[in-house]
């Protein structure tokens, strides 16, 4: 199992999983240049493309979905119902080549198995994916405001989390943003801050260290704001908290920070 990030930001986001015999993405709010350049370093061609899974229709996570649909002709898009109903481009791919999904449910794509959980965001209906392959889990946890206990659930099984570290509180607050936009992405249907990624990470470390032979978890942090926030202060916010409760980088979890631009890896190559 591998996950790509292409880029991960309030500007954009997509991802590429390889997982078994599949390839797909996850998301596609970058240009579909950008993401067709991405899949072609990846050794994935246009035809090879299973799937795309969409979490929300925000235009940083839907904005080349006309683009890829027409490029990646036996890729199917895997979205809940608000998503499609809220997101006009959906109505540029051909109807069967939709599938609706949403919360509790799970989804057989050749050798992979997609679960859907809720997120808490200012969405239609926004969900989130967890894709297990050979005996591994992938999840993909961002554009939340809170960490639900169903979000929790499947985090807490995790071989490979991308997990949000939006912004730092403080950079929010004396940044540029309009008192109302603040106001959103800190409220629980906004986004995830530094200190309440690293709260969570921590309580998942808690659970997994009662576990005899667990193994660490790889953590990618995504989808940092590029107003509020940085690579190091994101680093910096939760590795401080982590170590706080007695927990190391590369020996208690492997942490990377998906880049906003370029390719970020994570995960076993295939």
């Amino acid at each position: 199992m591998e996950i790509i990030s292409i880029g991960s930001s309030s500007s954009g986001n997509s991802y590429i999983i390889k997982a078994g015999s599949m390839n797909l993405l996850l998301d596609v709010g970058l240009s579909a240049t950008k993401i067709l350049k991405a899949m072609e370093m990846c050794d994935i061609s246009p035809e090879e493309l299973d799937a795309v899974l969409i979490t929300h229709e925000h235009i940083d996570h839907v904005r080349s979905v006309r683009a890829v649909a027409r490029k990646c002709e036996n890729a199917r898009f895997y979205a809940s119902l608000g998503t499609q109903s809220g997101a006009s481009c959906f109505s540029y791919v051909d109807v069967e080549r939709v599938v609706t999904v949403g919360r509790g449910d799970s989804v057989i794509l050749g050798d992979v198995e997609i679960r859907c959980f809720g997120l808490s965001h200012d969405a239609c209906e926004p969900v989130g994916y967890s894709i297990l392959a050979n005996g591994e889990q992938l999840t993909v946890v961002t554009d939340t405001g809170i960490v639900t206990e169903e979000i929790f659930e499947e985090m807490r099984t995790a071989d490979i989390l991308v997990f949000e570290a939006n912004h730092e509180e403080e950079l929010l607050m004396y940044g540029p943003y309009p008192y109302s936009v603040k106001l959103r992405i800190k409220s629980d249907r906004g986004h995830l801050s530094n200190v309440s990624s690293a709260e969570t990470l921590v309580k998942l470390l808690d659970e997994r260290s009662a576990c005899d032979g667990a193994e660490i978890p790889s953590i990618m942090l995504a989808h940092l704001s590029e107003k509020n926030n940085t690579p190091y202060q994101a680093r910096l916010t939760i590795e401080e908290i982590m170590r706080a409760h007695g927990y190391e980088a590369e020996k208690d979890y492997i942490m990377t920070i998906a880049a906003m631009e370029g390719l970020t890896s994570i995960g076993k190559g295939i």
